[in-house]
């Protein structure tokens, strides 16, 4: 969508650039999901630096010399940072993130030493995979996802990952979710497969070419409504959804017309997922009608 609408609000005719942007922005995204789960290392690996110093000290006390070391034993947590998958990727892409800013780990250590989730872990004596587990995925939903100065951080290293922040966030849940006791760790897939990884282009490729074309089946829908009254966002929208309908043969109408209902949500205005509904489901019913939309499958209109 924002590809989409760079393209036709400046008016450029390079939709191969504008394209190779589109993907750089999503492998990005990519960094940002292991930056993330490269973060809960590097808060462990903060802790155990101050309990080695803590050990260190002349007039170390009982605690000092005993400390808990739960939250370094946390079995998750090693079992990411013995990853070769994590490791090979941020060598590979030389995400030095957290050695450059450590600053950010020392935050998100210092809230996590706060707050009641930190100290309820190290008091408990259960000390199963299980519980490691639904610590760590808490340590991330109550802390890092939320952390208001890590996201400014994330936000002026990438323009593209204001948007993706919450994509990235559930996908890192649903990573450290899934992840089994005595497995190895392995970071998830960008795109589910070949065809998933090929809608990218192709509704971007698909939606610019066919524009012009497609507002005119706007404007025949919208009688009542001269075509720059329409907002920017949710003209562009509804020629992405045209574009599926004819284009996309496994996507059900449906399921088309809801996914852009719910991006106009939170990127357009308030009154924004009405109109679209009304004007996509009008399309859609021609369409059918006249058999321009072909679906494959069954109750896939």
């Amino acid at each position: 969508m924002q590809s989409v609408y760079a393209i036709l609000q400046s008016h450029n005719d390079d939709i191969i650039r504008e394209e190779k942007f589109l993907k750089h922005s999503i492998l990005k995204m990519y960094d940002l999901y292991v930056l993330n789960l490269q973060l809960l290392v590097e808060v462990q690996k903060l802790a155990a630096k101050k309990i080695a110093l803590s050990r260190k000290k002349i007039l170390a006390t009982k605690e000092d010399l005993k400390p808990n070391t739960k939250f370094i034993d946390n079995k998750l947590i090693n079992t990411i940072a013995e990853s070769v998958s994590v490791e090979g990727y941020v060598e590979l892409n030389n995400l030095r993130n957290w050695e450059l800013e450590s600053e950010y780990v020392k935050i998100v250590f210092d809230q996590l030493q706060e707050s009641d989730l930190y100290k309820k872990y190290l008091d408990s004596s259960d000390a199963s995979y299980r519980v490691d587990k639904a610590f760590v995925i808490d340590f991330f939903k109550e802390i890092i996802a939320p952390n208001d100065k890590l996201g400014e951080y994330y936000e002026d290293t990438m323009i593209s990952w204001v948007d993706d922040i919450p994509f990235v966030n559930t996908w890192v849940i649903k990573t450290l979710s899934k992840q089994k006791e005595d497995k190895i760790f392995v970071l998830g897939s960008l795109y589910k497969d070949k065809d998933d990884e090929d809608f990218v282009s192709q509704i971007f490729r698909k939606t610019v070419l066919k524009s012009n074309e497609y507002e005119k089946e706007i404007e025949n829908k919208t009688p009542n409504w001269e075509t720059d009254r329409i907002a920017d966002i949710d003209m562009i929208l509804i020629k992405m959804a045209i574009s599926e309908f004819l284009n996309f043969p496994s996507i059900p109408t449906r399921v088309t017309i809801n996914e852009y209902i719910e991006i106009s949500k939170d990127y357009s205005t308030e009154r924004s997922s009405y109109f679209i509904n009304g004007v996509l489901d009008k399309i859609s019913k021609e369409f059918i009608e006249n058999k321009r939309i072909v679906k494959i499958g069954r109750g896939l209109l």
